[in-house]
């Protein structure tokens, strides 16, 4: 009986094992969770949004491994992104994984002029849309002007606007370096990325981790973790398993 009961244990440690050793796998060539913790990619993504992010988009770095282990150099089998795309990438030179929207390719000179994105010279169209409504944690309201802006491969998303003439509205020319991307939160005006040279700045394509897919789960901010009986209510059920564009 002992002999039995000792073969079950070890069978059940080799099913945990390879369990663990699959999900790893799973995470570090195909699908990687990620969560918004910032609304600088409203409206698009929500505080609270948790999505899986497609390692299979662009290829794999460092930054695709489990602790960044440095076994890969540069990047492999890898893939051009698009412009438009969702981008979860490492920050190039803190230790913070962000997501922002890849708007300038190696080359492009990006520019912005009155809150308007000008790629090559030329401004990027945007359309008046409804004004979006954010709930704040403390139950308060922020009224955003909403545009739907369209890029020049025909990628339509919004964006959000306090102002035409914020700090980073009107900007030099920015000149995309080879190997790097120019990326931008769709919260324009609370949205801290290429357009700051001294934080995020022009991003390395080594640096990107992955394409955000699709949303998996989401929930708002009334949820609490000692009031479990709340998280039923604050589930966003409507974006659940919802694309991301």
């Amino acid at each position: 009986m002992t002999s039995t009961k000792s073969g079950g244990f070890l069978d059940m440690i080799k099913t945990v094992i390879y369990a663990v050793l699959i999900a790893v796998g799973v995470r570090t060539v195909a699908y990687e969770p990620f969560n918004i913790p910032s609304g600088s990619m409203l409206p698009t993504l929500l505080i609270g949004d948790y999505l899986f992010v497609s390692k299979l988009s662009y290829g794999y770095s460092r930054y695709s491994l489990p602790f960044e282990l440095p076994i890969i150099p540069g990047r492999i089998f890898s893939e051009a992104p698009e412009r438009g795309d969702v981008i979860v990438f490492k920050h190039p030179t803190a230790d913070k994984t962000y997501i922002k929207r890849l708007v300038g390719l190696p080359g492009d000179r990006i520019q912005m002029i009155g809150g308007i994105l000008n790629i090559n010279g030329e401004p990027v169209k945007r359309r008046k849309i409804e004004d979006y409504q954010h709930r704040t944690e403390n139950g308060g309201v922020i009224v955003f002007q909403q545009y739907m802006e369209t890029l020049p491969n025909g990628v339509e998303h919004p964006i959000l606007e306090q102002t035409d003439s914020g700090i980073l509205d009107d900007t030099g020319i920015y000149l995309v370096p080879d190997g790097h991307y120019f990326m931008m939160g769709d919260n324009r005006d609370r949205s801290s990325d290429s357009r700051n040279k001294a934080d995020v700045g022009f991003v390395p394509e080594v640096n990107l981790i992955g394409r955000a897919s699709i949303l998996f789960f989401s929930i708002d901010e009334s949820a609490s973790l000692i009031k479990p009986w709340t998280w039923p209510f604050a589930i966003r059920y409507s974006r659940l398993l919802d694309g991301i564009d």
